[in-house]
């Protein structure tokens, strides 16, 4: 019944010619399969080897040519590269900087054309899978610069004899297993990433691309993805993550979210260094115009910008009492930027909405103090140590506006001289209008006097200084202000000194300025004395607190003038005390006599 429709002979002339040109095809797949496999396994092997000159040499167990599909499925391809040759090129100081190791299990070429591949030399391709690759990648700074020799020929001048251009529309690597060793260091760093994928798009060597700079290793574009990523610096005292970072290098971005800086435990973190401790989580940071060959071969960090959004800084003043010998200059902005072990030019760093929180611990109250900068933004330009970029503009400008303790209004502009050996900067800014009541989470702990009022109108400074001196102009205008003067106690923690403060807000303190509505205004000259183990974030605010203690009339002759005021007061209530001790020893001595006199006389 299934075959009636062939009673007619036409029917059944058409069936056959249709069956026999199906054997035909297939018997031709197989025999082209059979026959291109040897072909296409010596041409991979040849265009690998002659495009790396020689240093790199590729192998797998077997290929599959399905020519009806299309198709090509290579297994267990093994890249790796001729250490002999390696050796010589590096002797030759012709050594790339880069050494590449990659193992696949299957490799999938797709949208295959073999009849262009043989008849014209073209080997183009539609979409190249890989699946499960295992990447090892060895970096050792063989040369700064690439090497320009006469014979010195491009990928495709080097394949241009046996193949007349290489075209492959995708190239898909998923769930890479990345393994990364860094020998530019004085120690060796490895990196290993999982959860990694990368796309290559539009790859094309022929004559017109061999020049094109737009270009990354002949390709339009390239995106590297890695999600949940977690490290650790060197020293092991900051881990650091991230929940996802993505490279383009058509738009030459760099992207990374959920960035996270966590330091080491207090006690291990201050035990085994003088440094600041610094934790840090940001929502998002931007590289645009990232030139990201350049750091590939050569390290070069360049980019035009830097945006950062949405996080929190906090820093923790390093509280071991360091030797005076032991010059903590080195915490310096422009001294930190000048020892960092790399390249960098990069023009803007752009903050939004960032809060910083500077705290510090005071051995005298065995208090910690905390300063806040909160929804911080701005911008810090020139942020570079690159010789040619720093002959042309050696200063870094830090352009800041945040909220000063949460309620002040503060613009900050800071320049630091990069290049200046007594490592120069200056600052200047206004603070607008505040409760000074607000302070006392900093002033208690780290200068032992509470406020108990006052409010801030204006505060604003202009300061100089390098590594040794500051001087500059400080002015402070304020109404009512009244203060306690605090001591450490046992229970307590910290207490009132009743006495003191009573002659501190009596005989010192300035509780106006100006004094009188319509006068001009107190401003003071500073001239501060760096100690060596003094960091720059103390002398900075050390500084602007020597302008600030004459402002509201703690000069050292008022302090000088109290002090022998309550000594005086002491004394004389001392002498008061003596006085008084001596008047009953007289009235109980007279009263002794009265009473020997009276028994003298028979109690008459």
């Amino acid at each position: 019944m299934a075959f009636k429709f062939l009673i007619h002979k036409w029917q059944r002339v058409t069936a056959l010619v249709v069956a026999i040109f199906i054997a035909i095809v297939l018997i031709l797949g197989l025999l082209i399969n059979i026959y291109w496999s040897p072909i296409l396994s010596s041409k991979v092997k040849e265009v690998v080897l002659k495009s790396s000159d020689g240093l790199y040499r590729v192998d797998f167990s077997s290929a599959e040519l399905h020519v009806l599909r299309g198709t090509i499925i290579i297994y267990n391809i093994t890249l790796k590269p001729d250490t002999v040759v390696y050796n010589l090129q590096k002797k030759n100081n012709l050594a790339p900087n880069n050494l590449v190791e990659l193992r696949v299990k299957r490799l999938t070429l797709s949208h295959i054309h073999p009849f262009r591949l043989y008849f014209q030399h073209k080997l183009n391709i539609g979409e190249v899978v890989l699946n499960e690759p295992e990447l090892n990648i060895s970096y050792q700074l063989n040369h700064k610069k690439d090497t320009l020799l006469k014979n010195n020929k491009t990928a495709w001048q080097k394949i241009s004899k046996s193949l007349h251009s290489i075209h492959i529309g995708d190239i898909l690597l998923g769930d890479v297993k990345l393994k990364y060793q860094d020998y530019s260091g004085n120690k060796l760093m490895k990196s290993e990433f999982k959860e990694m994928d990368l796309s290559a798009h539009d790859l094309l060597i022929d004559s017109a691309t061999q020049t094109d700079k737009s270009r990354l290793l002949y390709c339009k574009e390239i995106i590297v993805e890695l999600n949940n990523y977690k490290g650790k610096s060197p020293d092991g005292l900051y881990s650091y993550q991230f929940d996802h970072l993505k490279l383009s290098t058509l738009r030459s971005r760099l992207n990374i979210e959920g960035l996270v800086l966590k330091p080491a435990r207090t006690s291990v973190f201050f035990a085994k260094t003088t440094q600041d401790r610094f934790t840090a989580r940001l929502d998002s940071v931007q590289l645009n115009h990232f030139d990201f060959l350049n750091y590939h071969k050569y390290r070069l960090i360049t980019a035009s910008s830097i945006n950062v959004r949405n996080g929190r800084v906090e820093v923790f003043g390093n509280p071991r009492v360091t030797p005076r010998a032991t010059d903590r200059v080195a915490t310096y902005p422009n001294v930190g930027l000048r020892a960092v072990n790399g390249d960098i030019e990069l023009d803007t760093l752009r903050l939004h909405h960032i809060d910083v929180v500077y705290n510090e611990y005071n051995h005298k109250s065995n208090k910690t103090g905390t300063v806040t900068f909160h929804n911080t933004s701005g911008y810090i330009r020139n942020i570079t140590t690159r010789q040619t970029a720093l002959v042309k503009n050696n200063v870094c400008v830090i352009e800041l506006t945040s909220r000063f303790m949460n309620e002040a209004r503060l613009n900050i502009h800071l320049d630091f001289n990069l290049t200046d050996k007594s490592n120069s900067f200056a600052y200047k800014g206004t603070v607008g209008p505040m409760a000074l009541k607000t302070l006392n989470q900093a002033t208690m702990p780290l200068t032992m006097v509470k406020i108990q009022s006052g409010t801030l109108k204006q505060f604003s400074f202009d300061i100089a200084a390098d590594r040794s001196n500051s001087h500059g102009k400080v002015l402070v205008l304020y109404n009512d202000l009244k203060v306690t003067l605090l001591k450490t106690d046992t229970v307590m923690g910290l207490k009132s000194k009743p006495i003191q403060s009573l002659f501190a807000n009596l005989f010192i303190l300035k509780h106006d300025n100006p004094d009188v509505d319509g006068s001009l205004p107190r401003s003071y000259y500073v001239n501060f004395h760096r100690t060596r183990d003094m960091p720059f974030f103390k002398f900075a605010w050390k500084t602007m607190l020597e302008g600030i203690k004459p402002a509201i009339g703690l000069t050292k002759k008022a302090k000088d003038d109290t002090e022998a005021l309550i000594n005086q007061r002491a004394i004389n209530k001392q002498n008061r005390k003596i006085k008084k001790e001596m008047r009953q020893e007289r009235r109980a001595e007279r009263r002794k006599k009265r009473e020997e006199k009276r028994l003298a006389t028979g109690g008459q």
